[in-house]
C-alpha cells in the first residue's frame, strides 16, 4: 500500500497524545496553555516516550508532523524539522542552550546525547525564530524539561520518598537492554532531592533484507541529579547535574559491514572503510534562582542561571590497513542567562541578556603505512586553542487589548565573536593562525492569535532567524555524506532566515485539531560547495538564497469514553540555489532531505479502570526522489533514485498491576517491512518485540 492511497481513505491523522491541554513556557518565556500559544506547538510528555517505547530523544519525535528523524547512525539521529537539521536547530534542557560553536554543518550526533529517561517533558516550538533564545533557532526549538522530585506537589513541612526501577529489552538482532533506576526525597514545601542512573547496551539490529547489520549496537551510561531548594515561598534554588557517555557509536554506512541495499528498483553503495566509530560524552551542570513576586512589583518574575557545560567526541577511522585517523574536540562552555518578567496593565514584557563563552581544543591523529599513529594537522577537526562567544540581549511584549485577541512583538541583539588557534589550511598544507571573526545581529518576530470561539484560534506572523558562523563554519575539516571531506572557510558569513506562519487550531474535551502552513525564506545559507568540477573535497561557502514550505496537519477523537482515534498528515517543498563547484555556475535544484507526504494512524482503547490499555498505530511515507547533487552523491545513506516509500504497523500495550507495578509490551513492524527513513545511513529495524516492567516505591 502506498501512503497516497492511504490517505484517501485517512482525512486526518496525529501523534494522539491525550486531549488534555497542557501548559508550556518555551514560546513565550511565560508560563501559558498551548491552545494560547502563537506558535506551532508539542509537548510530549514522559509517559508518552515510556508507552510508545522510544528509544531515543530523536525518535521520541518520530510522531509529530514536520519531522524527518534522520539518522546516520543507529545512535546518531538528527531530526529535521521544517527542513532544517543539526545546528540549524536549537536545542536546550531547562532553557540551557547545548548547541555550541562546534557543531558540525548537515545532521549532528549530539540530540541523541540526551537520555529520554531522565526528561519530564518535551517542548518542540517550531519556527521560533531567534527572538528569546538566540542564534540557530530556525528549524524550531525543543526544550527538554529534566525530571524533579516535585517537593511541591506534597503537604508542606511533611517527609516525602519516592522512586522506581524500570527495564526494557529489544529483541531485534542480539538484543537490547536498558535499566533506569530514579530516587527521590525531601520535605514538602522545603526541598526534593532526585538521582537518576540509565545503563543502555544496545544490539546489532536486523533488517529482513539486509539481515543483521553487525556494527550498529553500543552502550550508553547516564547520571542526572537535581535538587530543588525552597529559600523563600517565592524563591527556588535549582542545582542540575547530568552527564552521558557512548561508547564506540558505529557509523554503520561507511563500513565493510555495510553490504549495500536494494529494495523496488533503488541501489544504496556498500561501505567500504574497515571501521568507523565515534566516542561521545557530554556532562551539564547549572545553579539557577527563581522568583515570582506576589505583590505588585515592578518585576512579576525573575531568573538567573550559570551553567557550565563540557563535550568530548572523538572519532576513530580505520579507512584501510595502512591508515588509521583519529580525531578529537572539547569543548567547555560557560553561560549566563536573565530573564524578568514585568507586567504593565493587562500585558506583560518579558526581558533579559544570555552569554556563552566555548573554549575549544582539538587534534588530529593519523598511522601511515606500518607506522605509529602520530599528531597530524591535517587531520584535525577544527580550529586548536580557539574560543567563541555568543551575547545576545532581547525583550518581547504581550499585549492583550481584547479577551479574543493578543498580539506579541519581540526583537534580540546579538554579538558573535570567534578566536582561532591553529588549524589547517588546505591549500598550504600548513598550520594557519587568525586573528578572528565577529558579527552584530538584530532579528525581530511579530505574531497573533485571535479566538474565533471558545474552542477555535486562529495564529500565526512573522519570525526571523539567524544562524552566526560557528567554529566549524569557519575552521571545520571533517568527513562526511559517503565518504567526502569537508572543509570550512574563515570567510562565510551569517545565515538568515524568515518565517511566515498560519496556523487554525481547535480543543474540546473530546476533539482537537492543528492545521498549520509555513515558508521559510532562507538567506546565505553555508553550504559546502565541491571546490572543482567533480570534485570529492568541498568547502563552506554561502549559497543562494531559498526557501522551504510546507503543510501540517493533526487531530484526535475520543468518540467514545475508553476509545481515541489520532493521527497526522505533513508534506515539505523547496528548494535552494547553490554553485555547482566554487567558481562554477549557479543550480537552482531541491533542498536536502525533504520531508516526503508522511502521516501515522492510531487507535487507542483505554480501559475504563485505567489500569489496562493498548493501542494499534501505522506509520506511512511516500517515496522521497526530489534530490540535489549533495543528495545524489550520498550513495551509501540514499539510494539511487531516491528512498522507497513503507508502512510500517506497530502494537503497544499496557498494564497497571497495581500503584506499584507497570507492564508494558510493544510489538513494532509487525509485518518485518524492509525500509529505511530517508536521508539514514541504515534500515530501521524489522520486526522487534519490546518488553518493559517499572517498580514503583
Amino acid at each position: 500500500m502506498r501512503l497516497l492511497h492511504f490517505l484517501a481513505f485517512v482525512p486526518l491523522a496525529v501523534h494522539g497524545q491525550n486531549l488534555l491541554v497542557p501548559l508550556v513556557t518555551t514560546a513565550s518565556r511565560i508560563e501559558s496553555t498551548a491552545t494560547d500559544s502563537t506558535h506551532t506547538i508539542s509537548r510530549i510528555p514522559a509517559s508518552f516516550l515510556e508507552e510508545n517505547t522510544r528509544r531515543t530523544l530523536p525518535e521520541a519525535l518520530q510522531f509529530t508532523p514536520g519531522i524527518l528523524v534522520q539518522k546516520t547512525a543507529h545512535g546518531h539521529g538528527s531530526p529535521f524539522v521544517r527542513g532544517l537539521t543539526g545546528r540549524q536547530n536549537l536545542l536546550l534542557v531547562d532553557g540551557v542552550r547545548l548547541n555550541n560553536s562546534t557543531w558540525r554543518g548537515g545532521p549532528v550526533q549530539y540530540w541523541n546525547t540526551i537520555d529520554p529517561y531522565s526528561i519530564d517533558h518535551l517542548e518542540l516550538v517550531k519556527s521560533q525564530g531567534s527572538v528569546l533564545f538566540g542564534s540557530d533557532a530556525a528549524g524550531g526549538t525543543l526544550n527538554a524539561s529534566s525530571k524533579s522530585a516535585d517537593f511541591d506537589d506534597f503537604d508542606d513541612d511533611t517527609l516525602f520518598h519516592h522512586g522506581s526501577a524500570y527495564y526494557g529489552y529489544r529483541s531485534n538482532g542480539n538484543g537490547s537492554h536498558i535499566g533506569r533506576i530514579e530516587d527521590a526525597f525531601g520535605v514538602g514545601g522545603k526541598f526534593g532531592l532526585f538521582l537518576g542512573l540509565s545503563a543502555k547496551d544496545y544490539g546489532d539490529i536486523r533488517d529482513s533484507a539486509v539481515g543483521r547489520m553487525r556494527g550498529t549496537g553500543y552502550p550508553e551510561q547516564d547520571l542526572d541529579f537535581r535538587f530543588d531548594l525552597a529559600l523563600d515561598p517565592q524563591t527556588t534554588l535549582t542545582l542540575l547535574h547530568q552527564q552521558v557517555n557512548q561508547d564506540e557509536v558505529p557509523r554503520w554506512h561507511s563500513t565493510l559491514a555495510n553490504p549495500g541495499w536494494q529494495h523496488a528498483g533503488h541501489l544504496s553503495a556498500p561501505g567500504t572503510w574497515l571501521a568507523r566509530t565515534l566516542d561521545q560524552e557530554r556532562s551539564l551542570s547549572y545553579l539557577r534562582i527563581d522568583r515570582e513576586n506576589t505583590d505588585a512589583s515592578l518585576v512579576k518574575r525573575c531568573s538567573a542561571t550559570l551553567s557550565y557545560q563540557t563535550g568530548r567526541d572523538s572519532e576513530s577511522q580505520i579507512r584501510s590497513a595502512t591508515d588509521h585517523r583519529y580525531q578529537v574536540a572539547e569543548v567547555d562552555t560557560l553561560g549566563l542567562d536573565l530573564s524578568f518578567e514585568s507586567p504593565i496593565g493587562n500585558d506583560d514584557l518579558v526581558y533579559g541578556i544570555d552569554y556563552y563563552h566555548d573554549r575549544v581544543d582539538s587534534e588530529g591523529y593519523r598511522k601511515r603505512g606500518a607506522g605509529a599513529l602520530l599528531p597530524d594537522p591535517s587531520n584535525r577537526p577544527l580550529a586548536d586553542d580557539s574560543s567563541y562567544d555568543l551575547f545576545g540581549a532581547y525583550s518581547q511584549y504581550l499585549w492583550r487589548p481584547h479577551d479574543a485577541f493578543e498580539l506579541s512583538a519581540g526583537a534580540r541583539y546579538t554579538h558573535a565573536a570567534a578566536e582561532l588557534g591553529r588549524y589547517y589550511d588546505a591549500s598550504t598544507r600548513t598550520d594557519a593562525f587568525d586573528a578572528g571573526r565577529d558579527w552584530d545581529n538584530l532579528v525581530g518576530s511579530l505574531r497573533g492569535l485571535y479566538r474565533l470561539s471558545g474552542s477555535w484560534s486562529l495564529y500565526g506572523g512573522a519570525s526571523q532567524a539567524f544562524r552566526a558562523p560557528n567554529l566549524d563554519d569557519l575552521s571545520g575539516n571533517l568527513t562526511t555524506r559517503s565518504g567526502i571531506a569537508a572543509t570550512g572557510s574563515a570567510d562565510v558569513a551569517p545565515e538568515n532566515y524568515l518565517t511566515y506562519e498560519l496556523g487554525v487550531r481547535h480543543a474540546s474535551e473530546r476533539t482537537s485539531l492543528n492545521l498549520a502552513i509555513f515558508h521559510t525564506d532562507i538567506d546565505d545559507l553555508i553550504v559546502a560547495v565541491p571546490t572543482t568540477d567533480g570534485g570529492a573535497t568541498t568547502v563552506a561557502t554561502n549559497g543562494r538564497d531559498g526557501y522551504l514550505y510546507g503543510v501540517e496537519l493533526e487531530a484526535a477523537w475520543t468518540f467514545h469514553p475508553c476509545w481515541t482515534l489520532s493521527g497526522f498528515a505533513a508534506w515539505q517543498d523547496g528548494r535552494t540555489a547553490t554553485n555547482t563547484f566554487i567558481g562554477g555556475p549557479l543550480l537552482d535544484e531541491p533542498a536536502s532531505r525533504l520531508l516526503p507526504l508522511s502521516g501515522s494512524l492510531a487507535l487507542r482503547w483505554t480501559a475504563a479502570s485505567e489500569k489496562f490499555w493498548i493501542e494499534g498505530r501505522l506509520l506511512a511515507s511516500a517515496e522521497e526522489n526530489r534530490l540535489n547533487i549533495s543528495d545524489r552523491a550520498d550513495t551509501q545513506r540514499i539510494p539511487s533514485g531516491g528512498t522507497p516509500d513503507y508502512h510500517v504497523w506497530m502494537l503497544h500495550a499496557g498494564w497497571r498491576a497495581n500503584e506499584h507495578l507497570e507492564l508494558t509490551t510493544g510489538l513494532e513492524n509487525l509485518a518485518d517491512s524492509d525500509y529505511r527513513i530517508h536521508g539514514s545511513g541504515q534500515n530501521e529495524p524489522g520486526f522487534n518485540a519490546i518488553l518493559g516492567a517499572k517498580v514503583m516505591w
